[in-house]
């Protein structure tokens, strides 16, 4: 006695095939997506975080302060541009205990950078342009840490 043949419908041939395909993109490619947005928005803060220190340490070393903001804008814009992120910073420079007076005595300067990452391949279908993921870092430094101390 022979087991029967299971017959298969002659339409369905090869359909599990075209289903997995299918469903494998309809799952790969949102995953696919979020890695990528995650990635830049990762890169994204990761240059915040640099364009801060950077900014800080540039404002620190400045003679005085109007000099101050113009190298920690430029040294903000070239960290930022390091890791890829064309958006234009904004620097809040804030100093304590001498609020108006940030190059004397022993002040402390903690300059705030925020930017903005725009998230990928992601399409303008409701007019409002491409979603952005704001992103800001902060860092303190004391005004007498990078400057030398004479004999």
């Amino acid at each position: 006695m022979r087991p029967p043949r299971r017959r298969h419908a002659v339409g369905q041939r090869g359909s599990a095939l075209v289903e997995v395909t299918w469903i494998a993109l309809l799952l790969l490619l949102p995953l696919a997506w979020i890695v990528v947005a995650a990635f830049d928005v990762q890169r994204g803060a990761f240059g915040t975080s640099g364009a801060a220190r950077a900014a800080a340490r540039a404002y620190a070393l400045a003679p005085d302060d109007a000099t101050g903001v113009r190298r920690a804008r430029e040294a903000a814009r070239i960290a930022l541009a390091d890791q890829g992120v064309d958006a234009e910073p904004t620097l809040r420079v804030s100093c304590t205990p001498y609020p108006t007076r940030c190059h004397s005595g022993t002040s402390v300067i903690t300059v705030r950078v925020t930017t903005a990452v725009d998230l990928p391949l992601f399409p303008d279908v409701l007019g409002g342009g491409a979603p952005r993921f704001r992103l800001d870092a902060a860092h303190t430094v004391p005004i007498g840490q990078f400057r030398e101390v004479g004999p």
